[in-house]
């Protein structure tokens, strides 16, 4: 983030920590989306993902006096959205149980290239959808989100080694539903 943008981002935060219904607005505005695409992927399903959103910023705008290191915002509101999925989807009770045991594009300025490639990308977000919710938690926490099999673990209260399985698991089933497709 470069230094201006740094300043105004810093701003927001801590205008919206002295309850400023405007900062809070831009604040929105500035995490809404990357926030919704994190539901989308978790929820895998459209509805349920604007839901868990609202409910998400609810509470971040709630608890934003409490932040102590605006430096950690983006972490912290990412991980308030994230615990939100999975709650909504431990109520649901279809998270992971304890068990034991994305590809390169090349930048081209084709038209139908860019149309192919968009295809593909819904192609398989599709097919995530169609796995299990336990499978596609752990699968969008490691693939989209960036944790290691440890953190998944901890934040879904299970085991490393399910965690790997888990992932395994998903990424044969999304290849499975792809081959099926063909």
């Amino acid at each position: 983030m470069q230094t201006g943008q740094k300043s105004i981002h810093t701003y927001l935060i801590l205008k919206s920590q002295e309850g400023d219904r405007r900062a809070q607005n831009e604040l929105f505005k500035l995490y809404a989306n990357a926030m919704y695409n994190i539901c989308r992927r978790m929820m895998g399903d459209e509805d349920d993902a604007k839901d868990v959103l609202q409910d998400a910023f609810i509470h971040v705008f709630d608890k934003i006096k409490g932040l102590r290191d605006v430096e950690m915002f983006s972490a912290w509101i990412k991980r308030i959205v994230i615990n939100h999925c999975l709650n909504s989807l431990k109520k649901k009770n279809l998270l992971v149980s304890d068990i034991d045991g994305a590809g390169d594009f090349a930048d081209e300025n084709d038209e139908k290239d860019n149309e192919k490639i968009n295809y593909e990308a819904k192609k398989i977000l599709s097919a995530i959808d169609k796995i299990s919710e336990g499978c596609k938690t752990v699968l969008n926490l490691y693939l989209f989100e960036g944790y290691d099999h440890k953190e998944i673990a901890q934040i879904l209260s299970i085991s490393e080694s399910a965690s790997k399985a888990q992932y395994s698991k998903a990424r044969a089933k999304v290849r499975k539903i792809l081959a099926e497709e063909i």
